[in-house]
């Protein structure tokens, strides 16, 4: 006798579209294509506009005939699907030499052409670490470059709400024409975050740059802002208080040793500029800039610093003590300091006490990352203060610089002081401490 039902169908068959859409979310280009050959539904899916609103493409300086391919399948896929697009990362990986340089300046040319005459839905892109001020972009290749991103930014500007040009590290005058781009069509820009980290050429005094101020003067929707202080003055200020204050919710400002950062900037601007952004949050980085006298300048007691990172980065400076600003001007802060790191090498000074105070009068710190030299016994004393309530830390990082090579002994005593604190560690801590040979 015949069977006449119908052959049992896959259970995959059966799957919602929603729940097949977040499989092939997770697969990359090449199993999305070949996943699109099993049936019409799966081939549906594969065109749905849920899957393509992410998209990275790398550029590899050295490419592999791999890397290769797998550019040449995200550009193919980012050209048919653009019109989904909603956040768009471009990465330079090792750019080695002008032919590859002008490579990517003629296929961006042809990408942002592309999406700039088929999409309308683009809200982030970011094109991280350019380093245009260096040797193998050719100036001419260099000018093509920024018309087309500014051409792109224009297009775009009534829709992008995030810009990350961090690195860029171009002129004044072309940085300020790619973000007066953004709002070239109404002479107003609402995007609200942008990322100008390193955008401009080291050693440039943005600060006293009247072209910088009119183009800042533009944005009106700021909530946050990532950029250097030698960008910082007090008409910067005065122009985020006016346009800005009531979206105004992040600063996050980065001091490099090379850039220009003695300009005179007055506590009375931070505190207006405060006053009127009540929401208003600033983390410092800095990077090298560890004496006193030039932190005192910077970090006035009116800012509303939540994040204060200090990295002296392997490099040891007899002219200067970490001591007087962990007890003079970081204390100022007591009120709102949640995150601190200190990366420091600094001729073996130690500073447990002055450390631990600081951590103990910081009443809203809750991440603490130090990489210093310490004696062990710190660690003990800090986690019995964090048993006892008197400090809320909830992540603690630690690095011990020793100056000897065997670190055997110290080692055993972190053990042990672990072994004592493991109910707190493993409850309530996310906590890594580590001894580290600085010979």
């Amino acid at each position: 006798m015949e069977d006449d039902r119908e052959p049992e169908q896959s259970s995959w068959a059966y799957l919602p579209d929603v729940c097949l859409s977040h499989v092939f979310h997770w697969l990359d280009d090449r199993d999305r294509s070949r996943a699109a050959l099993v049936c019409k539904k799966w081939s549906c899916t594969m065109h749905s506009g849920s899957l393509w609103r992410c998209r990275t493409i790398t550029f590899y300086g050295q490419p592999s005939r791999g890397r290769t391919l797998e550019f040449q399948s995200a550009l193919w896929y980012t050209k048919k699907f653009g019109k989904y697009l909603k956040h768009l990362e471009i990465k330079l990986s090792n750019p080695y030499n002008t032919p590859f340089i002008k490579k990517f300046q003629v296929i961006m040319r042809g990408l942002l052409s592309h999406l700039g005459n088929c999409n309308s839905h683009l809200e982030s892109l970011s094109i991280k670490y350019l380093e245009l001020d260096c040797l193998i972009w050719k100036n001419v290749v260099r000018a093509q470059f920024i018309k087309n991103l500014a051409a792109f930014l224009k297009r775009m500007s009534n829709q992008l709400d995030y810009l990350n040009l961090k690195g860029a590290r171009i002129t004044l005058e072309e940085g300020c024409e790619l973000l007066n781009s953004l709002s070239s069509l109404t002479n107003r820009s609402f995007i609200s975050e942008i990322n100008i980290e390193d955008f401009f050429s080291l050693h440039l005094s943005v600060y006293s740059s009247a072209l910088f101020h009119q183009t800042m003067s533009k944005f009106h929707r700021l909530t946050i802002l990532t950029f250097n202080y030698n960008c910082i003055s007090d008409e910067l200020l005065d122009i985020l208080r006016e346009h800005s204050s009531h979206s105004l919710c992040t600063l996050n400002i980065k001091c490099h040793i090379h850039d220009p950062h003695g300009q005179a900037v007055s506590g009375m601007s931070w505190a207006n500029l405060a006053k009127r952004a009540p929401k208003l949050n600033v983390n410092f980085f800095f990077e090298r800039v560890m004496k006193h006298d030039h932190l005192a300048r910077i970090l006035l007691v009116e800012i509303p610093v939540r994040s204060i990172s200090l990295r002296s980065c392997y490099f040891s400076d007899p002219d200067w003590t970490m001591r007087p600003t962990l007890t003079n001007l970081l204390p100022a802060y007591w009120h709102g300091l949640q995150k601190l790191t200190l990366e420091l090498n600094n001729d073996h000074e130690l500073l447990d006490n002055e450390l631990l105070q600081l951590i103990l009068s910081c009443k809203r710190l809750l991440f603490l990352k130090v990489w210093a030299f310490l004696s062990v016994s710190f660690m003990e004393r800090l986690l019995q203060n964090r048993a006892e309530r008197k400090c809320i830390l909830t992540t603690i990082k630690v690095r011990i610089y020793t100056a000897q090579d065997n670190s055997t002994e110290e080692e055993r005593l972190l053990a042990d002081i672990y072994r004592k604190f493991k109910y707190l560690i493993d409850s309530e801590l996310n906590y890594f401490v580590i001894t580290y040979p600085m010979v």
